[in-house]
């Protein structure tokens, strides 16, 4: 199947621009994750609405970056007919991929304010951000 090159250059944007945008919500993400430890340690109030939005979207996120990384896969495989073109690029895909799902198992097993999961939760966090700063570095070289 045969998909003209100027669509396939139009799916590559696109597909830069949806994760440029999924990254930007795990940095909302995380500012969140921030504001919910900072309210913890501080003692006072906590604003549960925070909270609640924290937790309800993270899921989301994770599949939001593995169908970035699956669209990637795919497009690449339609252009070039095998996935390894970009192997550094599809490495720190594979590796985002990966922590997204680690953060995730971690989520769960936080279940008090005194959990040690937080610390790693926070850890992996920090890994996936910086991550997708270099991904999208690597997305750009590609693209230009």
């Amino acid at each position: 199947m045969m998909i003209p090159r100027e669509w396939l250059d139009f799916l590559r944007i696109g597909h830069g621009a949806y994760n440029a945008l999924v990254a930007l919500a795990l940095i909302f993400q995380g500012w969140l994750g921030l504001r919910i430890m900072r309210e913890r340690t501080a003692g006072g109030t906590r604003d549960f609405a925070v909270v609640k939005n924290h937790r309800s979207r993270g899921p989301l996120l994770v599949v939001l970056g593995i169908l970035g990384y699956v669209a990637g896969g795919l497009l690449i495989f339609l252009d070039k007919g095998h996935l390894l073109e970009y192997p550094i690029h599809n490495a720190v895909g594979l590796a985002i991929v990966l922590l997204l799902i680690v953060t995730f198992f971690i989520a769960r097993r936080i279940t008090s304010p005194l959990s040690p999961w937080r610390s790693r939760h926070l850890v992996v966090g920090i890994a996936i951000l910086a991550l997708y700063l270099v991904q999208l570095f690597l997305g750009l070289g590609i693209l230009l």
